[in-house]
């Protein structure tokens, strides 16, 4: 069945879902950036929205917020990530299952910090809301865990920042120290300008924190000021050098389970499931019936976080 879509957020992860929606048998109804947005009832054409916004430097000429006066039936919200409040993306989300529309989110915030408040909205609401693409990109483990049923489920852990996990690798890789590999990471766009929500935690620890909320199924509500954080720039050289001797290598690992969150650098095994490289994912799920669970990949990138997107559009059809 093809469902209409409202799309918020012009970057990687909106633009993407923009491209690939015809591919998934959707049409983009209305698309909007931080200052403009454009509509159309029969379905945009995403090389002339690129275009516009490479020529002029918006989308359209309309408001963004009027995506919400558009006949759309899901909102793609795929804004910046934002902490405490959550805003905009909460009231994106808000005004969206107000009017009985589903929604579908990349961004992590109102999933992270307004968990509660987020599936109070839904319970109000004929929409309904999947967040899939908010932890681990292309990687399915919200879904699995859904197959599985949260109660089955008793620990999550593992690699969910590829940043992180790139400085990490090559570091241990070629004997080099933090700040030698981040500026080579930050040249090769795998790293931003400024880094910090990737290197000090920040992003692993919101991922984390969804994952708790889930597994907790209502039993509790965790926020990102409940985790335990630590980054990598504290990580020296020489410390991978002596774990390499025990044959083991340092990630940074975290782990969601009855007990809370926790985000930190750890030693783990060299060739075991948890040692990924460069920037890939890797999520272990204990389960009480099945034992431990692998699910690895890409975990970030806007074509595989709009797959992500898009698979959750298609649960709601």
């Amino acid at each position: 069945m093809s469902l209409k879509l409202a799309i918020l957020g012009a970057g990687a992860v909106g633009g993407s879902v923009l491209d690939l929606a015809d591919d998934y048998g959707h049409d983009v109804v209305a698309f909007a950036d931080s200052s403009s947005s454009v509509s159309d009832p029969a379905g945009l054409d995403p090389g002339s929205v690129h275009a516009r916004k490479e020529r002029d430097g918006v989308v359209g000429d309309d408001d963004p917020h009027a995506v919400f006066d558009t006949d759309y039936e899901v909102l793609i919200e795929a804004t910046p990530t934002t902490l405490g409040d959550a805003e905009p993306g909460f009231s994106h989300v808000k005004r969206a299952l107000a009017d009985d529309r589903h929604v579908v989110l990349a961004n992590k915030g109102p999933v992270a910090e307004r968990y509660g408040d987020l599936r109070a909205l839904e319970a109000e609401s004929a929409g309904t809301v999947q967040f899939e693409a908010a932890v681990g990109g292309a990687i399915p483990v919200l879904s699995t865990i859904s197959d599985l049923g949260p109660s089955h489920v008793t620990a999550a852990r593992g690699v969910l920042n590829g940043t992180a996990n790139f400085i990490l690798s090559r570091m241990a890789a070629e004997g080099l120290d933090y700040e030698h590999v981040l500026a080579e990471a930050q040249d090769l766009g795998v790293a931003e300008t400024d880094p910090s929500f990737d290197v000090d935690g920040i992003d692993a620890a919101l991922k984390f924190v969804i994952l708790a909320n889930v597994l907790s199924d209502g039993d509790a509500e965790y926020r990102l000021d409940d985790a335990d954080v630590e980054g990598i720039r504290n990580v020296p050289g020489s410390a991978l050098d002596l774990a390499a001797e025990d044959g083991r290598t340092v990630r940074l690992i975290g782990e969601a389970t009855s007990s809370g969150v926790r985000v930190a650098p750890r030693l783990v095994p060299q060739g075991s499931a948890l040692s990924v490289t460069g920037t890939q994912n890797i999520v272990q799920l204990e389960t009480t019936h099945a034992g431990q669970l692998n699910i690895s990949g890409r975990g970030a990138g806007g074509p595989e976080t709009a797959t992500a997107v898009l698979s959750d559009v298609s649960r709601l059809e």
